[in-house]
């Protein structure tokens, strides 16, 4: 695994504007960066993150089928009850799933460790899936790569398969409206590159803003033309939607959700204990346990973070050193949980500057199905971090 400079396109912003990626920059910062990318080798590649990333994946589904049964394990988690027999028949009729991503650290050398599970409003996914693509497939035009260079990248291909296959088994009910919030350019943008998925696929779409949903008088979710939501893709928290004026209509509303409601579950990250519970001494899994006592200052070599937090946010992290780092956020008196500090790698550029990656591992429809690497000046990611292409280059 190595970090390497590489000349950008001239043309890539044109191209990314035309494409629709209008959130290639973020408040004036780059966040599409393919002024270098990281090379890795094919072995790496299949023994340290893909195979691993099924086991991982497996582990998880495993652990929803055993929380999904125990209102225990659902409080633990600080799952409303209100919803426990909504999230349990949604996993008993296996609701179908589309995607996720779950996040690891890894240098090249040795087992790639989860930090986090995204497996209910994953973004970054248009980048992995289709901008990054395509930045492979130009640069071995413009010799930048060799003729062999390849990527780690299925993501575009099973996602339209995924559609295809719940469509064509009558899993999921059409039209199928995709919603994100309407002032997010990248949610938007997600929503987007999974419409038009869904549309290669050959499966009838709508689009609407999250605002935009209504509840009819008999209790159907339905559009701003009034037409009935019968399954909905929202980019959108379960959690979230739970505290909406909604929120108590979902269980009855008979409208199917992408993703569904057991995935509540997953987006959680209390399962990362559970997890290390389950398996501890796994060498993909870092220890993790319930912070009982989160008033009590972090000793050094853990890492706090939220139940519910997303994009780095509220997250304390004390080094083994004892150095102090913390990231704001709006999640400050949510539960939490603590979890064994692993750094991640740091990759210095010409000019000495520190650079530290996170990989996504991405899996759709259960099925390990690519990465893309997010970077940041410091060690942890936030949504301001930097998208960075990958190649293979054995």
């Amino acid at each position: 695994m190595k970090r390497i400079a590489v000349t950008p396109r001239p043309d890539w912003r044109d191209q990314a504007q035309s494409l629709g990626f209008h959130f290639h920059t973020i408040d004036g910062a780059p966040y599409w960066d393919e002024s270098a990318y990281y090379a890795f080798s094919l072995k790496q590649i299949e023994d340290d993150l893909e195979q691993p990333t099924q086991e991982l994946h497996d582990m998880a589904m495993a652990l929803v089928d055993e929380v999904a049964g125990s209102e225990e394990l659902l409080a633990r988690l600080a799952i409303p009850p209100a919803y426990w027999d909504w999230i349990a028949d949604s996993w008993r009729r296996r609701e179908p799933h589309l995607y996720g991503r779950m996040d690891l650290a890894y240098d090249g050398t040795g087992p790639a460790k989860l930090y986090e599970l995204n497996y209910d409003t994953p973004t970054s996914l248009y980048e992995a899936a289709y901008f990054q693509w395509l930045w492979l497939e130009q640069s071995v035009e413009r010799g930048v790569l060799g003729p062999k260079a390849d990527q780690y990248n299925r993501i575009q291909e099973l996602l339209i398969e995924t559609f295809a296959t719940l469509a064509r088994d009558q899993r999921i009910a059409t039209p199928v409206h995709f919603a994100a919030v309407e002032g997010s350019a990248e949610d938007q943008g997600t929503v987007r590159y999974l419409r038009d998925c869904a549309e290669q696929a050959g499966v009838e779409t709508l689009e609407l803003s999250i605002e935009g949903i209504g509840i009819s008088a008999e209790g159907w979710f339905t559009d701003g033309d009034d037409r009935v939501i019968r399954t909905l893709f929202k980019l959108y928290p379960l959690e979230w939607m739970f505290v909406e004026e909604y929120g108590s209509k979902l269980a009855a509303s008979q409208m199917q959700l992408i993703e569904p409601a057991w995935k509540a579950i997953l987006s959680n990250k209390g399962v990362l204990p559970l997890l290390w519970q389950r398996h501890r001494g796994h060498p993909n899994l870092l220890e993790a346990h319930f912070d009982e006592t989160p008033a009590i200052a972090l000793p050094p070599g853990w890492v706090r973070k939220p139940l519910f937090s997303r994009e780095g946010a509220n997250i304390e992290l004390v080094t083994a050193s004892g150095e102090r780092l913390s990231s704001d956020g709006p999640y400050s008196d949510a539960p939490t949980i603590r979890q064994a500090h692993h750094a991640l790698p740091r990759f210095d550029d010409a000019a000495g500057a520190a650079n530290y990656p996170l990989i996504g591992s991405w899996v759709v429809a259960d099925q390990a199905a690519g990465i893309g690497l997010r970077e940041d000046a410091g060690p942890i990611t936030q949504d301001s971090s930097r998208f960075v292409p990958h190649a293979i280059v054995d």
